[in-house]
């Protein structure tokens, strides 16, 4: 007489199991989203909706809120991923001691940043008079951008009235979006107007 055959039932899955599967799942939803924001605004929607964001990454609205408060919220995250990107440019050592040399560094550099982030901080822009939270996130871009310029120039360029906020307006994001949208010049032609205002300004 044969032995019946016994099929085993499949082992339960542990709840650690379950949690990391559920995690994964949650870091992949919330990265989908941060992800269709940059596509959308990429693309030229300067100002997205949730909905679309939502549509965009393949999930439902209720999952864009469950991951994110709000709007500024998931802008926020944004922006954290950007300057992740870009600040160990901007931070990085100047390779000269000359301050004449690192302001033309500098111009570069932003030239290089400016790129990166364009259609972002535009948007934001836009979003920001509607957002306390982008109105506070575009003053301290300001006031870092401004901060950045001031700590490499020398006594006598500060002393010089109105020379300091001449070159904050010559090197700040603002002039680099009018040259790069308005213009229409190339990211090569905008950094050497850059560079020629700059130069033009601190023949003292």
């Amino acid at each position: 007489m044969s032995t019946p055959k016994v099929t085993p039932f499949p082992a339960p899955q542990s709840t650690e199991d379950s949690s990391d599967g559920r995690r994964l799942r949650s870091e992949r939803s919330r990265s989908q989203i941060i992800d269709a924001l940059f596509g959308l605004i990429r693309e030229g929607d300067m100002n997205p909706s949730a909905a679309r964001v939502a549509e965009r990454a393949a999930v439902g609205q209720r999952t864009v809120f469950r991951h994110f408060e709000d709007m500024d919220s998931l802008f926020g995250e944004m922006a954290e991923q950007i300057q992740t990107e870009v600040m160990p440019i901007v931070l990085a050592p100047y390779a000269s001691s000359d301050w004449r040399e690192r302001l033309s560094e500098l111009v570069k550099r932003r030239s290089d940043v400016f790129e990166r982030i364009f259609p972002v901080r535009v948007s934001a822009n836009l979003r920001r008079f509607q957002s306390r939270f982008l109105m506070d996130e575009y003053r301290r871009g300001i006031m870092f951008e401004r901060q950045t310029l001031k700590a490499i120039l020398p006594a006598e360029i500060l002393a010089e009235a109105g020379l300091l906020d001449a070159l904050d307006v010559a090197t700040g994001f603002h002039t680099w979006r009018r040259m790069r949208q308005d213009q229409n010049l190339s990211q090569q032609d905008a950094t050497r107007v850059m560079l020629l205002m700059v130069e033009r300004l601190i023949r003292v």
